[in-house]
């Protein structure tokens, strides 16, 4: 049987076609995509902006919590102060009901948001214990909400640079909220299969994506098995934000080299965009992989087309267009994709 021709074989993103929407945006690391053509978008100013079909936009602001200790002493031009104070909407998905649930990563709680912007704490704690740097969050078929917590290492920049391993996943369901799977290079984005099957796991200093099969056998709930790497155990960079795409593509973006890359459904790379200033990614990846990165070397590598390229999200009426999320750019570009993204749940 001839295997069928991937919609990438030959593709690769032409710079010239990339256009914007939004401008003033602070840290869209995350943006979720309805079917409309709006766009909510992650905001550093504690909330999130939704962008509207016709490019208007809203901020709409959470109510502050006050409790989260302050940044470690001594950080570099208060990097760590900039990315760990205060309420900081990280990972976003839709409720249900289409309310938003926030990972956030200042406060390190799971919350839910309304669409005028009222908030309150979902899990503050697991186990008894604080849960942690919170990154993502995701919704299933199901309706049970996956989290993943980076580290409980605060600041969390010295998890990443010492590429500690006590990153988790934690599953929602109608018994509560548990652990579900440990011991992970700084648990970042998640994402379930077309069939929901396997769960792709990035571990941001692996750097790689693991994956883990659901067992859905057990009275007690989901369970993850049969954890293993997918694609290369070394991808070239930071793997930060993914989506697959309908044909099983997984795109996934490396944050500070600024590049996008692709996994097919049989693991091979494909570089689809590179943004990244070769010199300091060049360090950078030197650094990391002594396990010497810091602060510094981080804010060096960066690119200009989505500075520290951090998601990618599929929306439009077709599931085309393809928009970058990054950590320090202001607006959100986006471009032309040759093949559909994976619906996800709220589609």
């Amino acid at each position: 049987m001839t295997p069928r021709p991937n919609p990438l074989d030959g593709f690769t993103i032409d710079r010239a076609a990339i256009r914007y929407v939004g401008e003033g945006l602070q840290r869209p690391e995350c943006i979720l995509a309805e079917r409309d053509g709006s766009l909510w978008a992650a905001d550093a100013r504690g909330g999130v902006t939704h962008i509207a079909p016709d490019g208007a936009q809203r901020f709409i602001g959470q109510r502050a919590d006050e409790r989260f200790a302050t940044a470690a002493e001594g950080s570099a031009d208060g990097f760590e102060a900039k990315y760990t104070q205060g309420t900081l909407p990280n990972g976003l998905a839709f409720a249900a009901n289409g309310d938003i649930l926030i990972s956030n990563f200042g406060t390190d709680l799971l919350e839910v948001m309304t669409r005028e912007g009222q908030t309150r704490t979902l899990f503050d704690r697991i186990d008894g214990q604080p849960i942690g740097k919170v990154n993502f969050v995701l919704r299933d078929s199901k309706q049970r909400i996956w989290l993943t917590v980076s580290t409980r290492v605060n600041p969390w920049t010295t998890a990443a640079a010492s590429r500690v391993r006590d990153g988790y996943i934690a599953v929602v369901d109608e018994r509560g909220i548990r652990v579900v799977a440990d011991g992970f290079h700084f648990t970042n984005e998640i994402r379930l299969d077309a069939q929901e099957a396997w769960l792709y796991i990035v571990e941001t200093t692996g750097p790689h994506i693991s994956r883990m099969r659901l067992d859905e056998s057990h009275a007690d709930g989901v369970r993850l098995t049969d954890r293993e790497v997918f694609g290369p155990a070394h991808l070239g960079g930071y793997p930060d934000g993914i989506a697959f795409d309908s044909f099983g593509n997984l795109w996934c973006t490396l944050i500070m080299v600024d590049q996008l890359i692709a996994l097919t459904p049989e693991g091979d790379k494909r570089l689809l965009l590179d943004d990244g200033n070769p010199e300091a990614s060049r360090h950078l990846l030197a650094k990391m992989d002594a396990g010497t990165v810091t602060a510094e070397d981080m804010q060096r590598a960066h690119g200009s087309l989505a500075p520290w390229m951090a998601s990618i999200t599929f929306g439009g009426p077709d599931l085309r267009t393809a928009y970058l999320g990054s950590l320090l750019g202001t607006r959100i570009p986006y471009f032309h994709s040759p093949v559909p993204g994976l619906p996800m749940a709220h589609w």
